[in-house]
């Protein structure tokens, strides 16, 4: 995609739920060898168990859905059940930042906490709130940092995703002109 990446402060989360390429079919979680390369190569231990690893897949698809639609009463329970299951009550470090406690000592659940941190801190309030979405295409969902500045970019990708859109409304436009001429 081209889009430039999200702030340092919401890579983990972008990284994270981009780890599926649902256009091409890829998926670094769908096997231990191409899991531990993207675990090793962002800062986590590699060493991921085949539980850990669907673990891990659930928790990108419930970020995801909140990220495609943040108001869904089923992807904010979906997302607080995942709040839950990985983390305590939250906690204030001496610098001020927030801390989700382990309710699971797991490498997931430590791997999903961090990335949900990144998330609750910085991708819910203030200036980054609405920018890091997935994109609407529901082929692709693929997760990007809107620049644009009134934050209503849709697509990952206007060449691709945004292009596939327009030339469906097109179509859909150009059916309907000729059943009414016809």
């Amino acid at each position: 995609m081209r889009r430039n990446p999200a702030p340092a402060e919401l890579e983990p989360v972008e990284a994270f739920c981009n780890t599926a390429t649902l256009l091409h079919g890829e998926d670094e979680f769908a096997r231990p060898g191409t899991a531990g390369g993207w675990l090793r190569a962002h800062g986590y231990p590699e060493a991921v168990a085949p539980g850990d690893l669907a673990a891990l897949t659930e928790a990108r698809e419930t970020v995801r859905a909140f990220l495609v639609e943040r108001t869904s009463p089923g992807a904010l329970d979906a997302l607080n059940h995942l709040i839950r299951s990985v983390a305590g009550a939250p906690a204030v470090r001496p610098d001020g930042s927030l801390a989700l406690r382990p309710a699971d000592d797991g490498p997931a659940a430590g791997i999903v906490r961090t990335v949900l941190e990144a998330l609750l801190r910085d991708g819910l309030t203030g200036r980054h709130a609405t920018r890091l979405k997935a994109c609407a295409a529901p082929e692709c969902r693929w997760v990007f940092y809107d620049r644009a500045p009134s934050s209503n970019g849709l697509w990952c990708d206007m060449d691709v995703c945004g292009a596939r859109h327009k030339m469906r409304a097109y179509r859909a436009r150009g059916g309907a002109a000729a059943r009414r001429d016809g």
